[in-house]
C-alpha cells in the first residue's frame, strides 16, 4: 500500500486543516474540488485511499471503479454515511471508516442558534438597524423558558442539544430507539414519536438518515403537531419531506423552520451560486418564506470540529494501513 490520499469535495478550509495536521502523519495528499461520482473517479491516480464528504456519491458504480483502481480504503470525514453503499464496499473488499464524533457541541450549538435567530429575529433586526430603522414592529419573539422542546435522536449531538435546552429552562422530551439513562437523570423525558409531535413547541432533529427515519417529518406527522410549531433540522435533509413542509408553512401550521441541511443539497451547498439561476424550485420557495432560516450545512463548521475531523480521519487511515482495524469500532463501517 502507498500513503496517497485523494480528497474529493474539498474546500480551502479542508486543505488548511488536513495539511496542518498531516505534518505528524506524512501522507501524500491530493485535493480535488469536484464531487466524487462515476465521472470523476478517473481523477484518482495511484491512491490507495479516497477521502469523501457528505454529498459525494459512493454507490456501487463508483466503488467498482475504485476497486479497479486498487483503492483499498474509503475514509469519510463526517459522521453520516447514507451516501455510501456499504454492501458494495464489502463486495469489492474496500474498508470504510468515518468520524463518528468530532464536536457534538458544534452542531448542537448551531441548532440553538437557529432557534434563537428564528424566534428573536436577530437577522432581521441586524439588517433593519443598519438601515437606521430602529422600530421593533415585526420582531416579537417568545420566551424559551418553560417551552417544550422535542428531540428526535439522542446520540452525541442530541444529548449535547438536550443539555443546552435544559439550561434554558425548557421541558425536554426525547425519542430514540434506545433510552439514555444519563439524560433521564438530567430531567429529559423519553416519550413516543407521536408524543413528540403532539406536545412540542419546538422539534429538533438529531437522528441519522435511514429507511426508518426518511421523511420522519411528513404530511401525517405535521398534522399531529401544535399550531405554529418550530422545526429545526441540522442532521440530514432527507429527514424532511420538503413538499409537506412547504404546505405546512403556507397553511400556517409550521410557524418557523430552520434547516442547515436539504434533501437536494448536493447540487447547491458548498458552492457560490450567487451569479447563477437556481433551478431548484423547492429551495427557492422555502427561502421566500419570512419565517424560514436556511444555512448551508454550516453546523459542523467550527475550529474544534475541523481539528477533530482531520485528526480522527488520519488516525483511522493509519490504523487501517498498519493494523487493518480501528480501535474505535464505531468508526469502522465495512
Amino acid at each position: 500500500m502507498n500513503n496517497k490520499i485523494a480528497f474529493f469535495s474539498t474546500q480551502p478550509y479542508d486543505k488548511a486543516f488536513f495539511n496542518k495536521y498531516n505534518v505528524d502523519f506524512g501522507f501524500e495528499l491530493d485535493f480535488f474540488e469536484t464531487q466524487l461520482n462515476p465521472q470523476t473517479v478517473i481523477l484518482i491516480e495511484n491512491a490507495d485511499i479516497v477521502c469523501v464528504f457528505v454529498n459525494d456519491i459512493v454507490n456501487e458504480a463508483v466503488i467498482k471503479q475504485l476497486a479497479e483502481k486498487k483503492v483499498k480504503i474509503i475514509a469519510l470525514r463526517c459522521a453520516g454515511f447514507n451516501n455510501v453503499d456499504l454492501e458494495a464496499a464489502k463486495k469489492y473488499s474496500l474498508k470504510v471508516c468515518r468520524v463518528p464524533a468530532y464536536s457534538p457541541q458544534a452542531v448542537a450549538e448551531h441548532a440553538i442558534a437557529m432557534i434563537l435567530t428564528l424566534n428573536r429575529k436577530t437577522h432581521k433586526a441586524y439588517n433593519r438597524v443598519r438601515e437606521q430603522n430602529f422600530s421593533l414592529n415585526g420582531l416579537l419573539g417568545f420566551d424559551l423558558f418553560g417551552k417544550t422542546i422535542g428531540i428526535i435522536g439522542t446520540g452525541n449531538i442530541g444529548k449535547a442539544f438536550a443539555k443546552i435546552a435544559l439550561g434554558f429552562g425548557c421541558k425536554v422530551l426525547a425519542y430514540d430507539i434506545v433510552r439514555n439513562d444519563e439524560m433521564i437523570k438530567d430531567g429529559v423525558a423519553f416519550v413516543s414519536l407521536d408524543e413528540i409531535f403532539k406536545s412540542s413547541d419546538i422539534i429538533s432533529l438529531h437522528c441519522p438518515l435511514n429507511d426508518q427515519t426518511k421523511h420522519v417529518i411528513n404530511k401525517k406527522s405535521i398534522e399531529l403537531m401544535k399550531d405554529s410549531v418550530m422545526i429545526i433540522n441540522t442532521s440530514r435533509g432527507g429527514l424532511i419531506e420538503t413538499a409537506s413542509v412547504i404546505e405546512g408553512l403556507k397553511e400556517g401550521k409550521i410557524g418557523y423552520l430552520g434547516i442547515d441541511v436539504y434533501e437536494q443539497e448536493e447540487k447547491l451547498f458548498f458552492r457560490d451560486l450567487s451569479a447563477d439561476i437556481i433551478q431548484d424550485d423547492a429551495i427557492q420557495r422555502l427561502m421566500s418564506f419570512p419565517n424560514v432560516l436556511v444555512t448551508a450545512h454550516q453546523a459542523f463548521f467550527t475550529n474544534e470540529a475541523l481539528t477533530q475531523i482531520a485528526l480522527v480521519t488520519f488516525h483511522n487511515i493509519q490504523s487501517l494501513l498498519t493494523q487493518n482495524n480501528i480501535e474505535n469500532q464505531a468508526a469502522l463501517l465495512a
